[in-house]
């Protein structure tokens, strides 16, 4: 069955860097966008980046300029490579297959993984 396994979280200052992956089995992943969610306690879930099969990419407003989403179909896995962190950006952060509907995506998966801790302090 489909298996999503987030990593790279951390405690880091802000201004820092910090790297996501997502590690994909049990689904073809080189024909799926793909996206990067976040959560913070109390909040909605919000698609943070995504990328779809052919690399085109997609970023949340608060975050452009600053996350990059990328993928290695070789291994599987997409990636989230965050810079210039801010506080605001501390949440639990998720992977999941997207898909489109009328032009806005949507998660594919509603069984969500327990994601990768992203905690920045001031």
């Amino acid at each position: 069955q489909a298996q999503l396994v987030e990593s790279g979280g951390g405690l880091v200052q802000a201004g820092g860097s910090l790297r996501l992956s997502c590690a994909a089995s049990g689904l073809i992943f080189s024909g799926n966008a793909m996206g990067w969610y976040r959560q913070a306690p109390g909040k909605q879930r919000e698609l943070v980046a995504g990328i779809n099969r052919s690399g085109t990419t997609h970023y949340a407003d608060s975050v452009k300029g600053r996350f990059i989403i990328s993928r290695d179909n070789a291994k599987n896995t997409v990636y989230l490579q965050m810079n210039s962190l801010k506080p605001e950006d501390t949440a639990v952060y998720d992977c999941n297959v997207l898909y489109d509907h009328s032009g806005t995506y949507y998660p594919l998966y509603d069984s969500w993984g327990q994601g990768t801790q992203v905690t920045v302090s001031s």
